[in-house]
Parts: structure tokens; sequence; C-alpha cells
């Protein structure tokens, strides 16, 4: 708020930074302004003037704006050697005035009637007198341009005594458990005694607290310290005669020695088989702080036969390896461990295995958890239970074991487990063992529980088997419970039917979260892991799934699976197919297994005349030196003409003479036999016939060997003196019948020998003709066309056969 005067003009405006304002009239020449909640704009003022509406500036004044001046706070005075008073005070916000200082602060005496301007704005020194002045009445004036403020204090002098920070703090003579701490402090006046305050500080904790006396020096030995730990002293002081304030502390970290371990390691084993041999895993936990002084260098093993005395052997385990494995027999052992540091070995802990694995049935329970762990607890045992032992896995099943384990007293039956490591929805599995007498371990109990049950995360795999047309069964029989995240209680087995029909007995009606109806069945055993769908009908569509249940709920839904039944008579028709495609493929396997025997008696190979057993029987019997000869080298006997040309004629070699068709009654045989003058009677001959080269000639089982009658001389034909003259006859005449012979009605047929007659036999012909012999065995055959062969003699007919004669090599 603020007001000026002007002289009254009627053309005159005034204006506040710029913003014209407006006054209250007093007289015809003065005006007044009134300006309300001025805000500061600038250190340096606020403008505001006046000027005319057709002229210059009249004039104008510079406003201030600042904050009030404050009445000084906390206003103090105190000594640190009886012979300088610091005075100090707060003073509050700055006034924001241009002058400098903005506001002044002047200390006042009233007893001595001295005065000292102060150069800070928060303290001030004052010289005590020499006069030994002991109260003083101060009052401090703080000031500025606009208005002033004061406050005063009245103390005596030595009870104003704050002492400074003690110095040169170190500590001396350190050992395991004890320290000397000594240190120095200023003195004031005429060697006045202090108050000193001695404090042990170990992790930002005091835990030791001493006072102490002294004029210049102090010290004091601290003692029931641990070893090997990081401490740290600190000490302040006051003024005895009158306690004002402590000083400030001075602090010293300081270190103590090490010492032997003071505590037996806590250690656990676990028993297995390895290749049939007894394994313990040994485990031990790291020594406290406390209990280790000092750094861990090492372990040690030592382990003793109960059973045969031996050499105690002796393993070192560098540290901070927390386990070992040890290989046994069947004996007993006592195993010792300690731990080691620079200043020598902790008590050793002592543990009795034997080469039994200890996986005896015990009772198996069930543990609850809480927020707090799980509460696990037994029945207890009798008197010579030295104490309990409860070990467990951090982790879930499915990942290595990290074992944990915790020793308990003799009359101790329950304890609460707890851990970091423990999740919701993992199984964890606690052992119970009793310690005896003799330091060895015996199960007792089995406890398995969840810190928070969780519904099923997965559902099972489920088969489906023996499917009729009304039932199918439903297993699941791999599904593992203890991988669950929660105990399962059960299983819902649901069950889509067709369109119209009802649920079952023992089924009841839900419906599904995507609105969809269907039937249930509740499986309230977890072993049960086996289901027979029953009443259905044949030739359906049935859709079902299976679903395991916690406390907390059941398994995810996951799609169901379809299974159409068959008609009623199906399966009997599966068992009667079933067996008899059974037998074809076991005769199918036979046979393709016996291939090779079936063809050699249902359709061998031709034989191979020069392979042929009968010429080695002949050879062993008669003539040694007897063999196969080629068609070049050898005169046929007897050709056999089988067929019936009609109308056609046949001609004889050499005589040209032909028969007709009504002269034929059977096949005719030209037999060509050897020419010597001393023949009397035939020889023995073997005739084969190969009727595979002709079907016609099948209907003659065998050939035979008829004599020639002496009515036909053997001039009538000619001589014919080697074999191949006869061939290129039999030739000739052949390619004339072609033309007498219907075309399609030359049939061959192929006739072999193989034995001459004997020298005693070739003197005569025969008179009567022998029975034909059966062929036995094949071995050359010549192809001779049926134009060129006779007919067999009749009763009417004067020509029965016809002889070849020749001079060369013969064959009969």
């Amino acid at each position: 708020m603020g007001g000026s005067r002007w002289i009254h003009q009627d053309n005159i405006s005034c204006y506040l930074e710029g913003v014209q304002i407006h006054g209250e009239q007093l007289d015809r020449s003065v005006t007044a302004f009134e300006l309300k909640n001025v805000s500061f704009i600038r250190k340096k003022g606020t403008n505001v003037f006046c000027k005319m509406e057709q002229g210059g500036v009249l004039g104008g004044i510079v406003l201030f704006v600042s904050k009030v001046l404050q009445e000084p706070k906390d206003f103090s005075c105190e000594t640190q050697d009886l012979k300088t008073l610091t005075c100090t005070w707060d003073p509050g916000s700055d006034t924001g005035l241009t002058k400098q200082p903005s506001q002044s602060y002047t200390l006042f005496e009233s007893f001595s009637g001295k005065r000292t301007l102060c150069k800070h704005r928060n303290w001030c020194n004052w010289q005590v007198a020499q006069d030994s002045q002991e109260t003083y009445n101060f009052t401090l004036l703080a000031e500025n341009y606009l208005r002033k403020r004061s406050v005063s204090i009245l103390f005596n002098l030595t009870q104003r005594v704050h002492p400074m920070t003690p110095y040169n703090l170190f500590p001396k003579n350190v050992g395991a458990t004890n320290a000397t701490m000594t240190w120095k402090v200023h003195s004031i006046g005429n060697n006045s005694t202090l108050l000193c305050q001695l404090e042990l500080l170990t992790e930002e904790k005091v835990i030791q607290q001493h006072n102490v006396s002294i004029k210049v020096n102090g010290e004091y030995l601290l003692s029931e310290l641990e070893p090997d730990t990081e401490y740290v002293a600190r000490v302040r002081c006051a003024y005895t005669k009158h306690f004002w304030k402590w000083s400030e502390f001075i602090s010293q970290k300081f270190n103590t020695a090490e010492a032997a371990p003071s505590e037996a390691p806590d250690v656990w084993r676990n028993m297995k088989m390895v290749s049939g041999h007894p394994t313990v895993s040994l485990f031990w936990k790291p020594l406290s702080k406390v209990h280790a002084n000092g750094k861990i260098l090492f372990y040690n093993v030592t382990v003793e036969n109960l059973d045969k005395p031996s050499r105690l052997e002796v393993l070192s385990i560098p540290a901070p390896a927390r386990s070992t494995e040890l290989t046994l027999d069947q004996c007993s052992y006592q195993i010792h461990v300690t731990a080691h540091n620079s200043v020598g070995p902790s008590p050793a802990s002592v543990i009795v295995v034997s080469g039994d694995p200890g996986n005896e049935e015990v009772e198996k329970g069930r543990v609850n958890g809480t927020e707090d762990g799980f509460s696990v607890s037994w029945k207890p045992q009798s008197g010579d239970a030295t104490g309990y032992v409860v070990e467990w896995c951090d982790g879930p099943q499915d990942l290595p074991c990290v074992l944990q384990w915790k020793n308990l007293g003799p009359n101790t039956t329950s304890t609460v487990i707890s851990s970091g490591a423990f999740r919701p929805g993992v199984r964890y599995n606690f052992r119970i063992y009793g310690i005896s007498t003799k330091r060895m371990a015996h199960l007792l109990e089995k406890k398995a529980g969840y810190l928070e049950e969780l519904a099923p995360s997965d559902n099972p795999q489920v088969v489906m088997s023996n499917l009729t047309s009304h039932s199918f069964t439903l297993s699941w029989k791999d599904y593992s419970t203890e991988s669950q995240p929660g105990f399962i209680q059960g299983y819902h087995v649901y069950l889509k039917p067709k369109a119209g029909e009802q649920c079952h007995q023992a089924f009841e009606k839900t419906v599904l979260p995507e609105d969809s109806v269907c039937c249930k069945y509740t499986i309230d055993n977890p072993e049960q892991k086996t289901f027979v769908v029953e009443n259905l009908q044949p030739e359906s569509v049935y859709e079902f799934f299976v679903t395991p249940y916690t406390s907390v709920g059941e398994g995810p839904l996951d799609a169901f699976t379809k299974v159409t039944t068959p008609d009623e008579y199906s399966h009997i028709l599966i068992r009667i197919i079933l067996p008899m495609v059974f037998c074809v493929l076991i005769v199918m396997i036979i046979c393709y297994l016996k291939s090779q025997w079936l063809k050699e008696k249902c359709y061998p190979d031709i034989p191979d005349p020069y392979k042929s057993s009968v010429l080695s029987l002949i050879k062993s019997k008669e003539n040694p030196h007897l063999t196969i000869m080629n068609v070049n080298d050898c005169v046929p006997d007897a050709i056999e003409v089988i067929n019936k040309p009609e109308g056609s004629k046949i001609q004889f070699l050499g005589t040209r003479k032909s028969l007709t068709e009504t002269e034929f009654t059977k096949p005719a045989y030209l037999y060509l036999l050897p020419t010597e003058k001393n023949y009397s009677g035939p020889g023995p001959c073997i005739c084969f016939e190969n009727f595979t080269y002709n079907q016609a000639a099948s209907d003659f089982a065998s050939c035979g060997h008829f004599p020639v009658t002496p009515q036909a001389p053997p001039p009538q034909l000619g001589p014919l003196t080697s074999p191949e003259n006869l061939l290129k006859a039999l030739e000739q005449n052949y390619m004339n019948s072609l033309g007498e012979i219907p075309a399609g009605e030359a049939n061959l047929n192929y006739v072999s020998q193989l034995a001459s007659p004997t020298s005693g036999d070739k003197d005569s012909l025969p008179t009567n003709p022998p029975e034909p012999a059966l062929c036995s065995e094949y071995k050359m055959q010549m192809a001779i066309p049926l134009g060129l062969a006779s007919a067999p003699p009749r009763e009417n007919s004067s020509l029965s056969s016809t002889t070849l004669l020749g001079q060369g090599e013969h064959c009969s």
C-alpha cells in the first residue's frame, strides 16, 4: 500500500509499470493513489510515473518491494577454550533490498557496554575480557532501511563450554579379542578435566560404550572382541565442571587378529549306490564369521574304518568347496570334518556311515506351507536319539538338488523350514532322520508339501483301447502326479454324447466355459489311471477329455478327442478275417522261402544233355569211350510222322513213291538202319521224345523200333556214303514237300537215340517190332519235317519201311 500527491490537472495520467492507475482527488491540486498487493518485479524497484496527454513525462518515483525483516532465531553463545565466545543465530529469509547488505547485525553486551558489528549473517565472535567476567548479557540487533528487530540472551561463561574435537585416535596392541585405544584432547583453561566417551561399533551398530575422564591424553582397553572382525572406535568429550555439549566425534577403524575356528562345521551326508559300490556325498555349511575367527583356508576330512582297523585316510579339500564324495565298501566308517584357518583347526564334526544306502520304507505324510515356510513335525523317538536332522532340496524336482538340512536337538519334534528359494506350485520333499548315540542317521519319516498349491499345469496323454460297439477304455498310466503344482486329488472325465442322448448313470451334466453341454464323471482316487466308458450306442460319434484336479481347481481345458463306435458285428468279422489273413501271409512266406524247391518239383528246367547221368551209366556198363555225338556225326534211325495232311502225298527218299492219306492210320516211323551185309537183327535202341516243343506229339507217349521188311531191298534208295549226304537229301526232299503239304500242318516231332547196336547184332535185321522204349533222358534232338517220314507197315501194304544204306559212321 502506498500513496502519492500530484498537482491536479485534468490532462495528467499516472502509470504503474505502464499500467494506468486511478487515484482519489483530495482537493483541487492534490490526488492520492492507493496500491495494494504490489508484487515483486525486480530488485531495482518498480517504476511509477505521470505524464500529460500532449506533453512529456512530468515525473515519477521508484517503488521498492521487499520481504519483512524477521527476528533472529536460536540465538546462542558458547566457548571452546574460555577465551573466545562464538554467538550463532538463524537470520531467517533475506529481505531482498538492493542496498548491501540488505540487513545488518550488531552484537551488544550490556554489562561491559561494548558493541561490535557482525561480519556474517548468522554468527559472530566475541573476545572474553581478561577481568574474569563470567556473566554476559548479549543483545543481537537486526535492521534494514525499513525496520529493526532484536533478541537478547544472559548466561554464565563456564556453563557454555563446548570442547573441541579430540585428535590422534589410534589402536595399539590389537589382539584376537582385545585392543587398546589412545587419543588426545585440547586443553581448556588451567588443565580442566574433560569427560570423554569411547564407543565401539561393528556393522554401524554400537556394541560397547565407555566413559573416561582425562585432562590431555586418553587411553582405554577394549575387551571381549571377536577375532578377525572389523570395528570402528570413536571418541567425543565434554566439560566436566558444567556439562553443556559433547564435542564432535573422531573415528578410527581397526581389525582384530585371527583365531582358530571356535565351532565344528555343520556336516551332513547323502548315501547312494554307484556301480554297486556305496558312495557317500559329504556336505558342510561354511562357518559363520563369528565362529570362523578368520579366513577358512581348507577342510580336512578324516575317514576311519570301524570294522577293520587300518591307517586313517585324510583328505584336504581347499576352500570354498563345501562337499566331497567318498567311495566306500560295506563296512562302517567314522568321518571327521574340521575347518582350518591361518591359526589352526576347528573342533571336529563326527558322522558315522555304513554300506547300507538307507532306502528303507517309512511313513509318508503331507505338510502345509504358510507365509513363514513349512511346519514339519514328527513322532518322538526313544531316549537314545541325540538329535534330529530335517533334509530337503531347495529347487524343483526336475532340477539338480541343492541339498539343505537343519540340525535339531533331541527334545525337538517340530520345526519351521523357511527358505527364500521356496516358490508356489513346487512340490518339496522333506526327510526326517534320527541321530543315534553312535552318530549314525536313521530315516524316520517322509513329508511332501507345497508352499502354495496351484491348479494342474497340463493334462495327461490319454490312450484309448478296447473299442467295442458299446464301450471303450481310457488310460493315462504315464502321467506323473509328483511334477504337478499341487496334490492331485482325482480326475474329471468329460464325455460329449451324440445329439439327444442323455448322460449315463454316474455321469453328471455340466456346462463348459464355451457354453457347450457335456457329461462329467469324477474319479476321486488319484492312483486310478484307467476308466471304462460304457453303455454307448453302436456306430455313434463320442468326444472325450480327461483332466486332473487339485484343491485349487482342475487342469486347462484342451481339445476333445473323437471316437466312433463300430457296429455290433464288426468285431466278429475281424476275429475271422484276421486269422485268415495271417494264414495266407504264412503260406506266402513259406512259398517264397521254398520257391526253388517248388520249381524243381513242378516245372523243372530243361536238362542239358551234356550233363546227363545216363551217359555216365552207359559208360560204366558198356563202353567207357562212348560219348554223345553231334548231329552231323550221327545217322538217325527213324523219323516219326504224326500229322495227317489231307490229299497230300509223301515221297520217300530214292523211290519217289507216294502214298495217299487213306493209307495212314497212325503216325508213321522212318527207320534209318546200317547197311552192313551181315546185319541180321535189330540192335538195342533207346528213343526219346521231347513233347515240350510239339504239343501234337503228346498223343504218343513212346516211340517204337520196328524191323525193315525184306521186300524192300536196300538198292532202292541208293547208298549215302556219309551223314552229310543224308542230311542234304533230307533237306532237299523237305523243301520239295513243302509245296505238297498244306500250310500250318507241317508238324515235327523230335526223336533222339542214345545207344547204337552192338557188334554182335549188326548182321541181321529184326523180324518182329520190339516194344517201344520209354523216354528217360534227353540227348541230341533233330527237327524233321513230317513230309519226309514214311508210314508204318499195314496189312495190305507192300511197303512197310524204308532203309537208307550208308558206308559211313552210324548210330542206332
